[in-house]
């Protein structure tokens, strides 16, 4: 077989090639982020199935006509008898749908359903790397989580990390090599939708309680360590001393994860008279606008879509300099970047930009304006559709020329 950077994993399957891809993730709540995805999909003339962890769709989380949804329990932690059952019935539904591609991410579906799809041969294998959940754990855990990570990249043909830093970590640490791995333009699994997320009014505050002439410091996203919740609170603890007026407005959920907050914390954010935790919400746009900035503080990202919603809604944003986030800000341009895990340098950042409007100001236009021109959703879905057109081209390329070699 000649070289190709999309080879690799056990070989092309030899069978005639359909239009049918079936995308997998691991909990319910990931295919928030799948419905355009689905409709330019569908548009392009594919066959979409989605195969997730049992769940509901999360509120006002739409499902898209045409695209036919399947049920895997997976469980988030490690449990082997669990994976094996799990891995069983992921092996049963790909020799059942038999589908032309699989995308496969997050952690446990991208090690079970690679996996099960390099036994199947199906001829198209894409793991979609969206982050790296190793990054923020140690020990056996850290060694098990990467041969996870290679298991899964090893049994696909081609791997996609949605930022550069993720790529460039994902070379470092073995998981992928670069004639192996494809990064979809600027980076991003979706784009932002710029007319959806965009400044405007909202009645947020007026709903939430909170005065028209306080300053609102956003944070979107779950309510867990690793996106730093910790620390915010201890910066905002800070900001308070200089700045009385501010609420932090909490836009997410508790996680039950591994890296879950302790009883302390999550009583400390119940109970605190200016943080307001919304619990999950199905669109944030109007959140967004009611928000003077947003920070997310997190330890590890692949590339935060939250950040970029925020800078489409013009809100100026202080993310971390992790893998993933570090990609969605431009420093002193679109936002502020800090280290992860630092509490005064959030704090810092935060009354800086509460202090000086102009550069508030400033940093909400030039984060738009990056935005609408790098990750509109329209253009980061049309070079989605793009490259599953490159890889058919290229896995009937492969089919014809093995056909003339065989007669």
């Amino acid at each position: 077989m000649g070289s190709s950077r999309f080879e690799g994993g056990g070989g092309w399957g030899r069978r005639e090639l359909g239009r049918h891809i079936l995308v997998g993730v691991t909990s319910a709540q990931t295919r928030v982020l799948l419905p355009a995805w689905s409709e330019a999909m569908l548009n392009a003339g594919f066959q979409v199935s989605i195969v997730s962890g049992p769940g509901e769709l999360p509120s006002g989380v739409r499902n898209v006509e045409g695209v036919r949804a399947h049920s895997v329990p997976m469980a988030r932690s490690i449990d082997f008898f669990s994976d094996f059952i799990s891995f069983c019935r992921m092996f049963y539904l790909i020799g059942k749908l038999r589908p032309d591609i699989v995308e496969f991410s997050t952690p446990k579906a991208g090690l079970l359903g690679n996996i099960a799809a390099c036994i199947h041969r199906v001829p198209i294998r894409v793991y979609f790397l969206r982050g790296l959940r190793l990054e923020t754990t140690s020990g056996l855990m850290w060694s098990v989580l990467l041969w996870s990570e290679r298991v899964a990249s090893a049994c696909a043909h081609v791997v996609v990390p949605n930022s550069k830093s993720l790529r460039e970590r994902c070379h470092e640490l073995g998981i992928s090599n670069e004639s192996k791995t494809r990064m979809l333009g600027e980076g991003s699994s979706n784009g932002v939708d710029v007319l959806r997320f965009s400044p405007g009014i909202s009645s947020v505050r007026e709903e939430l309680g909170i005065p028209a002439s306080a300053r609102v410091i956003g944070f979107v996203g779950r309510l867990t360590a690793d996106k730093g919740v910790p620390e915010l609170l201890e910066a905002f603890a800070k900001i308070l001393r200089s700045h009385p007026e501010c609420y932090l407005l909490l836009v997410g959920y508790f996680d039950a994860a591994t890296d879950a907050l302790g009883r302390g914390l999550r009583e400390r954010v119940e109970g605190h008279p200016r943080i307001i935790c919304t619990g999950f919400v199905g669109d944030c746009a109007p959140y967004y606008r009611a928000m003077d900035l947003m920070v997310l503080p997190s330890w590890r990202e692949g590339f935060p879509n939250v950040v970029l919603e925020a800078a489409a809604s013009g809100v100026p944003v202080i993310a971390t300099t992790c893998t993933g986030s570090r990609d969605a800000v431009v420093p002193e341009v679109t936002g502020l970047l800090v280290p992860p895990g630092y509490a005064e340098a959030i704090a810092e950042a935060v009354n800086r930009l509460l202090d000086d409007d102009a550069l508030r100001g400033r940093l909400a236009v030039n984060a738009r304006e990056w935005i609408v021109k790098h990750f509109n959703q329209e253009h980061v879905l049309q070079s989605t559709v793009q490259f599953y057109e490159e890889l058919l081209r290229h896995q009937r390329r492969r089919s014809r020329m093995d056909q003339a070699v065989s007669g």
